[in-house]
């Protein structure tokens, strides 16, 4: 039997958002020369007409007044072994993207290497929400990995997906196995 409880505090209500696996995406852009970024395990696909796509964001955040109004932001979907780079994306101190791979798109986008998909993205619409902002974000160009598995956010930590995935027909070739 399913006994509902009254919200009583903030943890009782991370565990319970936590019971839901999420993405991990990295918002990123040049400012000058430096890259900027930060990370987001609220990445959602919205719409597909237009192209949607959204991430929340703490109001209390420092880095994403600079990257609002940027003209293009770059959304890496991190892939599996991005765990280090997340962390140093989330941190509030020191140099986020010290050790990171990152390339920049022609619009100042930054692009986190190995990610399992990157998308080109500027501000749609920004919705305030609770204690968070919901960042909706048009899609204007992407790129996508699939030999890259994505990096999972579940019960507050990092997860690994197991790839079953069917091997490509030419693995199976006489010869080959």
């Amino acid at each position: 039997m399913i006994r509902m409880q009254s919200v009583s505090t903030s943890a009782q209500l991370r565990r319970a958002f936590g019971s839901f696996p999420s993405g991990v995406a990295a918002v990123c852009a040049r400012v000058g020369k430096q890259p900027v970024g930060m990370a987001a395990s609220s990445f959602t696909s919205v719409s597909v007409d237009p192209p949607l796509v959204s991430v929340c964001i703490q109001k209390t955040s420092s880095t994403w007044p600079v990257l609002r109004d940027r003209g293009r932001l770059g959304l890496s979907v991190l892939g599996e072994h991005h765990d280090r780079a997340v962390r140093q994306l989330a941190s509030k101190d020191g140099d986020r993207f010290a050790g990171v791979e990152w390339d920049a798109g022609p619009s100042d986008s930054v692009f986190i290497r190995g990610s399992s998909a990157w998308l080109e993205v500027s501000l749609y619409e920004e919705v305030p929400a609770g204690d968070h902002l919901i960042a909706l974000l048009e899609v204007h160009g992407l790129d996508t990995n699939e030999h890259t598995l994505p990096l999972i956010f579940h019960a507050s930590a990092f997860h690994r997906m197991v790839d079953n995935r069917p091997a490509p027909a030419e693995d199976l070739l006489p010869g080959r196995l």
